[in-house]
């Protein structure tokens, strides 16, 4: 039997993977073609991650994504999930969004985190200062400035984002931790839990962002987006196989020079391996009927108004297929 439609929106977030095999350039297009399918699928977003100086994603320059894939879509919103503010100029990241809001109305999310989005010496490669997260809040204020206030003349000294000024391009707060769930709901901004790569806070961080949000201009009650994993195929033993796959990609330290699969899974049981798979402890692995039944799960679980999937396989055919066999299960009657 058919499961019925997931009861809140289904959306992506893409870090464009570098599969074996695969140039860079087959990995951004395979992106762009993830949400070409997704649009025509039904999925309601589609966000690219920021990561720097990581060999196994092709993801680092979001609003370059963004732009071409709005010019190969028609529909489905895009953003960023996120900008790693600490990394960026709020004057820059509003120009950026304010033009790609103007080119594509009433399609593009500003999603915005704290991390360096890498190791932490890549801060330095990006021209800013290591401590550069003391100024986060200060730095968001400054950035929804510019997005959201109206564009009135405040002088010769007045800092305006032309495009960008007045586009009210809307904010996400994004985050992992209690403090940042408490940060979203004093700004009034909707907040998106990364609970498929830290899952031990979702409850608490839920809860608190629930009961302490204050309405804000952009928002008027608390929107929470919950982070899951998803690993879907046309059987259980694929899905597993394609799991696995993923893991090795993600983890070298724990794969390399594993000959076969039986070492593979032994190195995984070890102290490290346990800490590693501890991170993806939200994932729908299996055929279609049993991932639906996880996200149904999922979602009440979060308390989320919106799940946010990250797809691990170990190819990009193989996440055309999971992207396929959750949406013929979840987004449709």
């Amino acid at each position: 039997m058919k499961e019925t439609a997931l009861p809140v929106p289904l959306s992506l977030v893409d870090p464009l993977p570098i599969f074996a095999g695969a140039t860079l350039a087959e990995s951004v297009e395979s992106g762009i073609e993830l949400a070409r399918d997704a649009e025509r699928l039904g999925y309601h977003r589609l966000w690219y991650t920021e990561h720097h100086n990581q060999g196994c994603y092709a993801g680092s320059a979001t609003s370059v994504l963004i732009a071409h894939a709005a010019c190969r879509t028609e529909r489905i919103r895009l953003g960023a999930g996120g900008v790693m503010l600490p990394n960026h100029s709020p004057l820059v990241v509003a120009e950026h969004f304010g033009t790609l809001a103007t080119l594509h109305p009433d399609r593009i999310d500003l999603g915005v985190g704290r991390g360096v989005g890498g190791p932490a010496h890549t801060s330095r490669a990006l021209r800013r200062s290591t401590d550069r997260t003391d100024s986060y809040e200060e730095d968001l204020a400054e950035l929804r400035g510019h997005l959201w206030d109206s564009p009135d003349d405040d002088g010769e000294e007045s800092v305006r984002a032309f495009p960008g000024t007045g586009t009210r391009v809307p904010l996400y707060l994004l985050g992992s931790s209690v403090a940042a769930a408490r940060t979203a709901a004093s700004s009034g901004l909707p907040f998106c839990f990364a609970s498929h790569f830290t899952p031990d806070p979702l409850e608490e961080a839920s809860r608190v962002y629930r009961s302490e949000f204050r309405p804000s201009p952009q928002c008027a009650e608390p929107w929470f987006i919950a982070g899951v994993n998803v690993t879907a195929a046309e059987t259980g033993a694929q899905a597993q196989e394609e799991v696995w796959a993923a893991r090795r990609r993600l983890s070298p330290a724990l794969s390399s020079g594993r000959s076969n699969a039986e070492e593979t899974r032994a190195a995984f049981d070890s102290p490290l391996g346990r800490r590693f798979l501890q991170r993806y402890t939200y994932s729908a692995i299996g055929a279609a009927e049993e991932t639906a039944r996880y996200l149904r799960w999922f979602a009440e679980h979060a308390g989320a108004d919106e799940l946010m999937i990250e797809f691990h396989t170990g190819s990009a055919r193989a996440r055309e297929v999971a992207l396929r066999l959750v949406a013929d299960a979840m987004l449709t009657g």
